[in-house]
């Protein structure tokens, strides 16, 4: 007996149905198509590539390091040894800088075993102002003796009315180490005092 061919079989699950596909339009109204990437959700904004960059956490800041101390260094090269300053020649004092202002004229007075010699001098510029000596040729064939006290007394009268000449009425005079103002040397002192010179001290 022939069987009846059997029907198609029919499956019980539901076959999806194909949803209709909705096309988004651009708000903007320019006809294209809408994007669904992930930025379409951002406003309409310029942003910039940078500003979308990780911020990096700053870097801690390392103690700088410590420098030698300057000041104690240089003191110690600028310090002089006692033997440094043993070399140094000390500063003149006030007086010392001030006396050539103050007292400019200088009388200057040498004896020879055959002359004497005086001169005037200013002590800023060196220049001689007066100067007499028993060397010259009008007192070396007039005098009887070139020095004896009367040369002496010559010696300063000269300087003296010489000095005055010049316009100079006051000098000074400073002796030598373990020079006095005796003798020769204080006649002719003497007489340039008596002859209207004053000697500042």
């Amino acid at each position: 007996m022939a069987l009846p061919s059997p029907s198609p079989l029919r499956s019980t699950a539901a076959v999806p149905t194909p949803r209709p596909v909705h096309i988004l339009t651009s708000p903007r109204g320019g006809g294209g198509t809408l994007s669904l990437s992930w930025a379409s959700s951002f406003p309409d904004a310029a942003i910039s590539s940078s500003a979308l960059r990780p911020i990096r956490s700053p870097s801690p800041l390392l103690p700088l390091p410590r420098q030698p101390q300057v000041g104690i260094v240089r003191a110690a090269w600028t310090r002089r040894s006692r033997s440094e300053a043993a070399k140094r020649p000390s500063r003149k004092s006030w007086k010392q800088r001030t006396d050539m202002y103050m007292r400019p004229f200088l009388l200057n007075v040498f004896f020879s075993n055959r002359f004497i010699h005086a001169k005037v001098m200013h002590r800023g510029t060196s220049k001689v102002i007066s100067v007499a000596s028993t060397n010259a040729k009008d007192l070396r064939n007039s005098l009887p003796s070139l020095i004896d006290n009367d040369a002496c007394r010559t010696i300063g009268k000269l300087i003296a009315e010489r000095s005055k000449e010049a316009d100079v009425f006051a000098m000074a005079f400073e002796p030598r180490k373990g020079e006095k103002i005796e003798g020769k040397l204080g006649i002719v002192i003497d007489t340039i005092k008596e002859n209207g010179i004053i000697f500042v001290e």
